[in-house]
């Protein structure tokens, strides 16, 4: 009998391992997506104002699903208020910038970029919440964003200047994006993660069409056939799968573990840059990305070892999650 429990736990484990991996893959091939849709001449605004109208039903679907299995209390209007700004910021505004920034930069860079995230949130956590970072922690953020600076000059040697406009906007998506992770910690305590999501998600597909109806109300109409399907990759394949699967995985071995599967994310596209944009790969970026990987992997073995720790509390699973989106 303890033989047959140790092995239904080790499969659990394995899958749990597993779809982390394929969910950190899946999320970072939509920085492939938006590449190869670009290469039709389509702007940041239709491209993301399709992805979120295609995720919309995907996204209420499973909120239906989960609503059957278990009730949900209702909301009240300063938390739909809440989630209104919430969505604005996590899946709006970051979603924006980060499309904007890879018209100039590398997909290996930006999700580089985007792998700082709790970078951003021990620097804000310092500067503006009082809370002390230990040495270990200061090590690995100059490690970490040497490494990132160490891709730039790969990118800026090839692409000039515009890198730089590149660089910024990604990294201001993933500062929006680390406010919106901060400000959701509550929310996610007491309304659950997949309304969080369902409803920040359908926040930024109402900005998203306001938006793109004003720089062109028929633009989403008039798109040549390739940009609905890569549309609808973006948003199943890149979007609402990995979500789940990310969320499953959670479940499964904890958020620690799958921070740390989550590294496979900048690794894969790189190499499905190499391989589908014929972007290169060169010695300088993987030197790089090793010593961003090193910091984001110190940070999660030290935020482990401090939820171990009889004197702290546990934070919340669904921050690292979103920390790998």
């Amino acid at each position: 009998m303890q033989s047959a429990s140790t092995a239904q736990h080790q499969r659990r484990y394995l899958y749990g391992i597993l779809m982390a991996g394929v969910g950190s893959i899946l999320f970072s091939g939509k920085a492939i997506l938006i590449k190869l849709a670009f290469g039709y001449s389509v702007n940041a605004e239709t491209l993301l104002a399709l992805r979120m109208l295609m995720a919309l039903p995907m996204f209420w679907a499973i909120y239906w699903w989960e609503s059957r299995r278990k009730p949900m209390n209702p909301l009240t209007w300063p938390d739909r208020f809440k989630l209104f700004f919430l969505g604005f910021l996590g899946y709006f505004l970051s979603s924006y910038l980060d499309f904007l920034g890879l018209q100039y930069i590398s997909v290996g860079l930006e999700r580089i970029v985007l792998y700082l995230t709790p970078t951003i949130v021990l620097l804000i956590s310092c500067f503006f919440l009082n809370k002390a970072i230990s040495r270990l922690q200061w090590y690995a953020l100059v490690v970490g964003y040497l490494g990132v600076f160490i891709v730039f000059i790969q990118d800026a040697s090839s692409t000039g200047v515009s890198a730089w406009l590149g660089m910024v906007l990604v990294f201001g998506s993933a500062c929006s994006y680390t406010a919106y992770m901060i400000g959701s910690g509550e929310m996610v305590r007491r309304i659950g993660s997949v309304r969080l999501v369902v409803y920040a998600s359908t926040a930024s597909a109402v900005f998203s069409l306001i938006q793109s109806s004003i720089y062109n109300p028929s633009a989403i109409f008039e798109q040549v056939e390739a940009i609905y399907w890569l549309s609808l990759l973006n948003a199943g394949l890149c979007t609402v799968i990995p979500m789940l699967l990310i969320m499953v995985a959670i479940n499964r071995i904890g958020s620690p573990l799958v921070a740390q599967a989550g590294i496979l994310g900048p690794v894969s596209t790189i190499f499905m840059g190499y391989f589908i944009l014929s972007e290169p790969i060169t010695w300088i970026q993987i030197s790089g990305m090793a010593l961003v990987i090193a910091a984001m992997w110190l940070l999660v073995r030290n935020d482990d070892s401090r939820k171990k720790s009889p004197n702290s509390s546990e934070r919340d699973d669904f921050d690292k999650t979103e920390s790998l989106n």
